[in-house]
């Protein structure tokens, strides 16, 4: 660092938390710099970050407000930081996040290093064998309205640097551009698509849910991803009582149960009775966990508790492949392998790890499907026959198995 500067920021973090944003990709800010035309100018662009940080000179532009649909056919509005803003949070997360990390507890999953949604399905998987009841909760708005105040708070007890809390603030407060274009003061919330989000999210949620879980119910085990989370019960009288003083808890932080998203469910084996007025299924993290006919070591099928990809999972994966293929209107199987492969790669590392015969049944098979109609489609010699469509798409698999990536895996077509 060189000597006149307020705070201590190296130029070499700045470059590191450049290269971890570049990695990310994403889209550009208010300012419509994409990362491509960052890059041609990076030296200067970020030795006047650096400057600017290093100064107390720094302040975030507007955030990019963008919306998404949800599934439940309503938006989610993002906040995408410029590049420059999305390297100063990052900037703020490598020196947070190793302060913070020590006082998370296990079963806060989202956004962590070496964390992942398999592991909580996996966790919640082993946990729904022992424990027969289970709260599932959503948070409503968890990014759009965690309180400021309350968050400042509890960065400044665990970091003293001036410059951090001073930047973490100024990246709060930061106003958003709507879609319509007009400017939006934020007076609470962490949007998401900021780099510093996830971090402070799971702050705030360290304090509101995790530790009060530990401290009030700690036979109560539980998994959260961000604002998505289940509780295991030993009981329905317990997971009742569970979910009213969840509800009340986070009316005291500011937050909110979702009432259409939260439920108590019983997790069902062996053909047991169902008591009345419950239901025997959750959907978690994409996954949809159900009384399922599965097969014991020993060869012996029995009614098991398991959790497979959800329909809205599969339907989303089948919309995604249907509009892809549309989108890319090609004649050439290796060119619609390469746009069609990062899609099915993904969507199976995912949903393949826990009843994967699900996976095939409800997204690989229908990828195989329209691999047929599309030949059927573009290859004249076989068109209007899917019988001859079929028996050319499995001689392609057979010549060339590592074109796909779900024959790679062996899920070949019929």
């Amino acid at each position: 660092m060189k000597e006149g500067k307020a705070f201590h920021i190296s130029q070499m973090e700045v470059l590191n938390a450049y290269k971890a944003v570049k990695a990310n990709k994403g889209a550009g800010g208010v300012d419509g710099i994409e990362l491509e035309e960052f890059d041609r100018d990076w030296k200067n662009k970020l030795y006047v970050l650096w400057n600017r940080m290093s100064s107390g000179s720094y302040y975030p532009k507007p955030v990019r407000g963008v919306e998404i649909p949800k599934k439940n056919g309503k938006k989610r509005l993002l906040g995408i930081p410029t590049v420059e803003d999305r390297v100063a949070q990052m900037v703020l997360r490598n020196r947070l996040e190793p302060l913070l990390e020590p006082i998370f507890l296990d079963d806060s999953y989202g956004y962590r290093p070496n964390k992942s949604a398999l592991d909580a399905i996996a966790t919640a998987r082993s946990r729904c064998f022992k424990m027969k009841w289970v709260v599932e909760f959503d948070i409503v708005g968890l990014f759009d309205n965690i309180n400021h105040e309350k968050l400042m708070e509890l960065v400044g007890k665990h970091c003293q640097e001036k410059w951090i809390l001073m930047y973490v603030e100024r990246c709060l407060k930061a106003p958003i551009v709507m879609p319509d274009k007009s400017l939006k003061e934020r007076k609470a919330g962490t949007p998401q698509g900021g780099v510093i989000s996830p971090v402070l999210a799971n702050l705030f949620m360290h304090y509101a849910f995790d530790s009060w879980m530990a401290r009030k119910f700690p036979n109560c085990p539980w998994e959260r991803y961000a604002d998505d989370g289940i509780i295991h019960c030993v009981s329905r009288k317990q997971a009742e009582f569970v979910l009213d003083m969840l509800k009340e808890q986070m009316l005291r932080t500011g937050l909110e149960i979702h009432p259409e998203k939260s439920k108590i469910v019983f997790c069902r084996r062996d053909n047991e009775p169902v008591p009345d007025g419950v239901e025997t299924s959750f959907v978690f993290l994409g996954y949809c966990f159900r009384p399922r006919l599965v097969k014991s070591g020993g060869g012996k099928y029995f009614m098991g508790y398991t959790p497979a990809v959800s329909t809205e999972a599969a339907r989303s994966f089948r919309e995604k492949i249907r509009t892809m293929i549309k989108r890319t209107a090609t004649t050439d199987i290796v060119l619609l392998s390469q746009v069609l492969n990062p899609i099915i790669r993904g969507w199976m590392n995912y949903f393949c790890k826990f009843t994967p015969s699900e996976a095939y049944q409800k997204g690989i098979n229908y990828v195989n499907q329209k691999l047929v109609r599309w030949i059927r489609k573009n290859h004249k010699k076989v068109n209007r026959s899917y019988r001859k469509s079929q028996i050319l798409l499995n001689r392609i698999a057979l010549s060339n198995p590592k074109m796909f990536y779900q024959w790679q895996a062996g899920y070949m077509p019929m």
